[in-house]
């Protein structure tokens, strides 16, 4: 819902702008020009932000409600699986991904150099949430008007050909390539996590150094982070990691659900399991 609210900031505010450019002196364009990623190298240089803010930039009505329609009902399914963090940090890497497609595409290919093109919208990211969830939970059933319980692979391969054949002039083929990125960067999300790894942790990472930055965590992690070879205490503790509990739930427990999501991904959890590693994930929150 954060990331659905700062979209919709930034569109009543470019909207009201608008308006208000009927009756005062007010260019609307070069404000967008400050939110929205060029294609030519130089003026992206000169505005590296955009390459986040673009991502939560739209002007026209039907993009926004699609986009945060398909972010909240394929999001929610998301959540369902995964953490608020790894939301956030794949609808950022996602939209990244089709920037950087966006990016090659208007500099390599010769039909495409010379003419400066501008990509605005969250379409790449939210993309990269629904081919996510489609390839983790393939089966999983969405109600649909007029086509009752759908699966959601399907729903996701047709958006795949909505987005490639809705192409039929250079500046849709330049935001068609955002949408592949942004599609690409879901379907490796979606892989790797059923193998045991997630894209989005160093990224995670990063952001929770950022933030530790300002409240002092990350300083002191770097400044009173003891060395193992001198801290006897830290070895005693190393020696006995089936003592240490988190929740009712031991370090012997937790490995074996890891490996077992690692070998046989998620799905093969078993609610006990499940829950088992809910209370650790919300122990280590707290």
């Amino acid at each position: 819902m954060k990331l659905i609210l700062i979209n919709i900031v930034i569109f009543l505010i470019l909207r009201i702008l608008a308006f208000l450019a009927v009756f005062f002196h007010i260019n609307v364009s070069e404000i967008m020009d400050w939110l929205g990623l060029p294609s030519y190298l130089v003026m992206l240089i000169k505005h590296p932000w955009t390459l986040l803010t673009y991502m939560f930039t739209h002007y026209k009505l039907l993009h926004i409600l699609f986009n945060m329609l398909w972010l909240y009902w394929v999001g929610a399914i998301f959540m369902e699986f995964f953490s608020p963090k790894q939301l956030t940090a794949l609808y950022i890497i996602g939209g990244l991904g089709g920037a950087a497609l966006f990016l090659l595409l208007c500099n390599l290919f010769p039909n495409f150099v010379g003419r400066n093109h501008w990509l605005i919208g969250s379409s790449a990211s939210v993309l990269a949430i629904v081919v996510a969830t489609a390839v983790y939970v393939p089966d999983y059933k969405m109600g649909l008007l007029f086509f009752g319980e759908v699966s959601l692979k399907w729903i996701a391969l047709v958006s795949i050909v909505f987005v490639i054949l809705s192409v039929d002039h250079a500046a849709l083929l330049t935001t068609c390539a955002a949408h592949i990125g942004g599609i690409g960067v879901g379907a490796w999300f979606g892989w790797r996590i059923r193998r045991g790894r997630d894209i989005t942790r160093p990224l995670n990472a990063f952001i929770d150094f950022i933030v530790g930055l300002f409240n002092g965590r990350s300083f002191r992690k770097l400044k009173f982070k003891r060395s193992p070879k001198n801290d006897k205490l830290g070895q005693n503790s190393a020696q006995k990691p089936s003592s240490r509990m988190a929740d009712g739930v031991s370090e012997e427990e937790l490995d074996t659900i890891l490996k077992k999501i690692k070998d046989s991904g998620y799905d093969a959890l078993t609610d006990e399991e499940r829950d088992k590693l809910f209370k650790v994930s919300r122990g280590s929150k707290s």
